[in-house]
């Protein structure tokens, strides 16, 4: 369990410019990024006990980021 989010910088190190650039010029990468945002820190508030949770919809949660990074892998790949 990890305490600090995973930001999308963080998962991709060295395309801090890709991203930004995708933020605003892509609608589709903007909405992937929005969610991956708004769940990453969903999950570090239930992980901190911000917000308890469940075992079960934590888990959920971390699948779902996983398939939001599945999809913003390709658009940041070079």
């Amino acid at each position: 369990m990890s305490h600090t989010p995973n930001e999308l910088h963080d998962m991709f190190p060295g395309k801090e410019d890709k991203i930004h650039a995708l933020k605003t010029t892509s609608g589709e990468f903007a909405v992937l990024s929005d969610k991956y945002h708004a769940l990453t820190r969903a999950i570090h508030r239930a992980e901190t006990n911000v917000e308890p949770t469940d075992d079960f919809h934590l888990e959920e949660m971390r699948k779902e980021r996983l398939h939001l990074l599945d999809r913003i892998s390709p658009l940041l790949a070079d």
